[in-house]
């Protein structure tokens, strides 16, 4: 069995003796040693850890709150079937120097419970290695959802909110999730604005894009918006979310007049690459400047963090920022295929071997500890 301390009711799997624990609700809050620097690195700036009293202004979300499945034990309710989805029976990846944050991008105009999760992004704090590990899952990746049968992951968003998505993915993909932190676009675009814009490399491709979906969402009053060359470009809020929200356009499809490459691939890898960017800028600001972007953004962010949490890393914040910062994929090259054959879901795209893919995804989270504990099985 993994060892427990008895202090801090942490699960201390590091030694690789058993990466696999049984997924318990009890002690969850205990576990987080820095779970914080997730949400406050790529959504609000450090300064929230330093400023105690601007976390009243976060929204604080149990994931008890939210409506859908238990979030109980999901493994066990997943059948195995023929196409190879062999969902965990409830045991759930874990270490205690390991945490791992689900990030939702929300599409939602206030007509439903929950929107769309345009964005799904597991932010992993690898305390072992000193890595901060992003990783996205396609939305269109066709998963078990625990009390509805097989559909697109990001489906299971809308159905049941953030406690039904980590739920989907922890059965599916066996990896412990922590914590949670949802911002919907408009809540974005604000963000980013009170940044003051973002200074992000971008191809002669993509201004074509964003400046496209400008003009066609009335959002500017001509089609060049964006007149840099292509290089590093000052985006604002709305451009930014644009640039993250960019899989290529079809010609008239959704009567489009242009045509540009593209896929979610593509899409994904743009967030990864706008959130690191996000990242590195805010180790650019003094404390000051933080503290008086926390102040403003800090009502825009749905979470689960709790504020003991928060100011007991105080003092962890500031060695964080030094952090590698790596990504990566689900599915991943070589793992996956069109599928067609669900015509309740359409086109998705089908992982042609789970085992393989969690196996993928938990040596990147927690590289050789989960490799020597493998090769032991």
């Amino acid at each position: 069995m993994a060892n427990h301390n008895a202090e801090s009711n942490l699960v201390d799997i590091s030694s690789g003796n058993q990466i696999r624990k049984v997924y318990s609700k009890k002690g969850r809050l205990k576990r987080v040693l820095c779970v914080v620097l997730s949400v406050v690195f790529l959504f609000c700036g450090s300064g929230m850890m330093y400023y105690y009293s601007v976390l009243n202004s976060l929204n604080y979300k149990s994931l008890d709150d939210d409506v859908g499945q238990p979030a109980s034990n999901s493994g066990s309710e997943a059948p195995t079937d023929e196409k190879g989805y062999t969902v965990m029976d409830g045991d759930l990846l874990q270490d205690s120097k390991v945490l791992n944050i689900m990030l939702f991008g929300e599409d939602n105009h206030g007509k439903d419970d929950h929107g769309r999760s345009d964005t799904m992004i597991m932010l992993s704090i690898d305390n072992n290695h000193k890595k901060l590990k992003m990783t996205s899952f396609q939305r269109d990746t066709y998963v078990y959802i625990p009390g509805y049968g097989y559909n697109k992951i990001n489906a299971s968003y809308t159905f049941g909110g953030a406690k039904l998505a980590i739920q989907t993915i922890e059965a599916n993909f066996g990896i412990d999730i922590d914590r949670y932190a949802v911002v919907d676009f408009s809540s974005f675009i604000e963000i980013i604005n009170i940044l003051g814009g973002i200074d992000i490399e971008v191809t002669a491709d993509e201004i074509e894009y964003i400046n496209y979906q400008m003009y066609k969402n009335k959002q500017a009053d001509t089609r060049t918006t964006i007149t840099d060359d292509p290089g590093i470009v000052h985006l604002n809020g709305q451009q930014a979310l644009w640039y993250a929200r960019n899989r290529g356009l079809t010609k008239g499809e959704d009567g489009n007049e242009i045509g540009l490459d593209g896929d979610d691939w593509d899409r994904t890898s743009r967030q990864r690459k706008l959130l690191e960017t996000l990242f590195n800028e805010m180790k650019k600001a003094d404390i000051g400047q933080i503290v008086s972007i926390v102040s403003s953004i800090g009502p825009l962010i749905t979470t689960n963090l709790k504020k003991n949490e928060i100011t007991t890393l105080v003092t962890h914040a500031l060695s964080y920022l030094s952090y590698k910062v790596e990504q990566y994929y689900v599915p991943a090259e070589g793992l996956w295929y069109y599928y067609n054959d669900d015509p309740s879901v359409g086109s998705c795209i089908a992982i042609s071997d789970m085992s393989a893919q969690r196996d993928q995804l938990a040596e990147f989270i927690y590289e050789e500890i989960f490799t020597q504990a493998k090769a032991k099985e």
